[in-house]
């Protein structure tokens, strides 16, 4: 039998805590047993988890007998982990232990040193500063999880049911991922590398930047087929001008921030329509359907149907 442990840590994030709990526990091989063994761990035996506490009935010892650990988010990650946590992590680590955390628990995983020089993911919203915390980690905040072999991140909540899923197909087959995803109620997992389901922020210009008046008139403009020459024209200077102030103001084109402005009309006309995929292109200013699926997929990571499935499936159900 597999055995999982969860450490949870004081201010742990009760759902963060539950969904691998959850899921791991739901898996059942086709004989009917159960192929996880799952430990909560903490440093102390009751750990503060917002408005209420949880039982830990197992220490720190329990790490270096689990095949797997997860570390869940705390609301509040500290720089400097609980006396003995990185040790453990560490020597279970040295014995091959796979390791994964879930959404800001990527953080407490940092903070052990094990993730220098790979490629991680946590929430989109605190990948700035796990990447400021932490520079000798690659943070990529545009998927739902990353598996590095041994050490896997994922992003939200619900992005490491995503995670846990893909462990288990890893770990017992598709077979055994699909019914643990039936008794959890949701789909088998999203690809890890599929784009976090946000509306991309657009390049801003500094407040009170002379690009800004052209930026407003651009995002209500953005269903056109607009050139750099009537970019340029619009704001009253050369393209090479337009090109430079841009780069200075925004840090990217005036093209590739236009794409960007379509792209984020496209996610909303998916989200709150049923208009098709060939009239969408067309409200986004991208001249064919072909065109906007390349560039879609470019900037989010998946398709324009299988965005719209997902973020539909994830309204009708809440």
């Amino acid at each position: 039998m597999h055995t999982v442990a969860v450490l949870a840590l004081d201010g742990v994030i009760p759902f963060d805590l539950s969904a691998p709990v959850d899921t791991f526990g739901w898996a059942r091989l086709p004989d009917g047993r159960e192929p996880y063994r799952v430990r909560v761990c903490g440093v102390g035996e009751e750990v503060a988890a917002g408005t209420f506490t949880v039982r830990a009935p197992y220490g720190l010892e329990a790490l270096a007998e689990a095949d797997t650990i997860i570390l869940p988010g705390v609301a509040d990650p500290p720089e400097t982990l609980p006396p003995g946590v990185a040790e453990a992590l560490r020597a279970a680590a040295a014995n091959g232990t796979r390791i994964a955390s879930v959404c800001v628990g990527a953080f407490l995983l940092a903070a052990t040193g094990l993730l220098d020089g790979k490629r991680a993911t946590t929430h989109w919203i605190a990948a700035g500063d796990l990447a400021a915390r932490y520079p000798e980690v690659t943070v990529d905040p545009n998927v739902l999880y990353v598996d590095n072999g041994q050490f896997l991140t994922s992003a939200g909540a619900a992005a490491a049911l995503d995670m846990c899923l893909h462990m288990i197909r890893k770990d017992f087959g598709s077979a055994v991922a699909a019914y643990a995803a039936r008794m959890s109620v949701m789909p088998l997992e999203r690809e890890g590398g599929q784009a976090q389901f946000i509306v991309r922020d657009l390049p801003p210009a500094p407040a009170g930047a002379t690009l800004e008046p052209l930026l407003r008139w651009l995002e209500d403009h953005c269903d056109r087929d607009l050139t750099l020459d009537e970019m340029a024209s619009k704001a009253g200077m050369s393209t090479r001008t337009l090109n430079r102030r841009f780069r200075d103001q925004t840090g990217t084109t005036p093209l590739q921030w236009l794409h960007r402005a379509r792209v984020r009309r496209a996610q909303y006309l998916l989200e709150t329509t049923d208009h098709p995929v060939e009239r969408i292109a067309a409200q986004t200013g991208f001249g064919s359907p072909t065109a906007f699926r390349e560039r879609f997929r470019r900037v989010v990571g998946t398709s324009p149907q299988g965005y719209r499935r997902a973020f539909r499936a994830e309204e009708r159900a809440s």
